[in-house]
């Protein structure tokens, strides 16, 4: 094994242009495989962000909800309804509405506003960077990401604007949380939300139900359907996989991702297997004298993939380096990309995979060597 991984370090650095292109190609595939999936994970947790922030054994919704951002009211009845269902611990309303917000210098933007109650232990918002989720129970007040300054045209606590023609002001500040698409993220208390979107004071557009030690999940949602038949009880995992299917499947969002990942991983393929080909061509003189000797294929074969191999650790590396630097990079702007354990894990695998593929090429050009080649030189 010493004289194989010997002899694929020389076949692999003896043409240095030929390598420098093989580790480009490498490099360029895992740099676009990580952010591509990078991107594809932090766009499932943005989906996602608000039901993880406020979790619930059940949601209750309006009938025909897409996902979290899509919402409209109840009418109003439903968290009585779902407090006297037996099993039902606690149930509280949330308020989400598409509103209009209108800088302070002029101009117009639609928002997400999102109000909970504030003596609720999964009160929204959370980290919180300056001011604090106390102050936005005064009447009029608001929160914002600090990533949505510039969409906004605020910038600092103190600071005024308009939700729906109503003047509030600025209150607190927070840090990476952002939605999925373009539309900003308000928080306010629960009543404002209502005030400024127009509800009545016992409408909500969702209810976060919480269970009784005990109680069946399934019995309980029977229940509550049986009560409120015009809205769907979901429950959290059912609510959050809805949303990103939505966003990732049905709007196409999340093929174009993976596409560019599998765009990324047929361009490696192809810049490997050509040059590992044109390397065993260019040595297939020598490769017919190590058959001449007594060399097994097996053992050509062997020299073969150790280069594939030590291609793909050379790339891996130095392309995750680089990727890692780009999603640094890109923590506090408004796209958010995501590398996990099992992403470099997997992406590792994959890489190393890409490249013994790619050597087949060439592994079908060595075992088809006549060692009377050598002969004829």
């Amino acid at each position: 094994m010493p004289m194989v991984m010997k002899l694929a370090y020389r076949n692999l650095f003896h043409d240095r242009m030929s390598f420098f292109v093989t580790i480009i190609g490498i490099v360029f595939s895992v740099v676009l495989v990580a952010v591509q999936s990078g991107i594809y994970l932090g766009s499932q947790k943005k989906i996602s962000a608000i039901i993880d922030a406020a979790p619930a054994d059940l949601w209750v919704i309006p009938l025909g909800t897409k996902s979290y951002d899509d919402p409209s009211f109840l009418s109003g009845r439903e968290r009585h309804m779902v407090l006297a269902t037996p099993g039902v611990e606690s149930s509280e309303d949330m308020v989400v509405s598409f509103s209009s917000w209108r800088k302070p210098q002029g101009g117009r933007n639609t928002i997400l506003l999102i109000g909970t109650a504030g003596d609720s232990p999964k009160a929204l918002p959370w980290n919180i960077v300056q001011g604090s989720r106390a102050a936005l129970e005064a009447p009029g007040t608001v929160a914002i990401d600090q990533s949505y300054f510039p969409d906004l045209g605020v910038n600092a606590l103190g600071q005024h604007a308009e939700i729906n023609g109503a003047s509030v002001e600025l209150v607190a500040i927070t840090k990476r949380i952002r939605s999925f698409t373009t539309l900003p993220f308000v928080f306010t208390s629960i009543e404002e939300a209502r005030r400024l979107s127009g509800a009545d004071q016992d409408q909500a557009s969702y209810q976060r139900v919480m269970l009784t030690s005990g109680a069946d999940i399934e019995t309980v949602r029977s229940a509550i359907e049986r009560r409120l038949p015009d809205t769907e009880v979901l429950t959290q995992d059912e609510f959050r996989k809805r949303s990103q299917n939505y966003w990732l499947f049905q709007t196409g969002a999340g093929a174009a991702l993976i596409a560019g990942a599998l765009l990324g991983l047929i361009v490696g393929i192809v810049i490997v297997a050509q040059t590992l080909y044109s390397s065993t061509k260019d040595h297939i003189n020598e490769f017919a004298t190590l058959r001449a000797l007594g060399a097994g294929r097996g053992y050509i074969v062997k020299v073969i993939l150790m280069q594939a191999v030590l291609s793909g650790l050379i790339g891996y590396g130095l392309g995750m380096v680089l990727a890692l630097l780009a999603i640094r990079g890109a923590q506090d702007t408004k796209l958010t990309v995501i590398m996990t354990p099992e992403l470099a894990s997997g992406l590792f695998v994959v890489t190393v995979g890409m490249c013994i593929f790619a050597a087949i090429s060439a592994i079908i050009k060595v075992v088809r060597i006549d060692p009377a080649v050598v002969f004829s030189r």
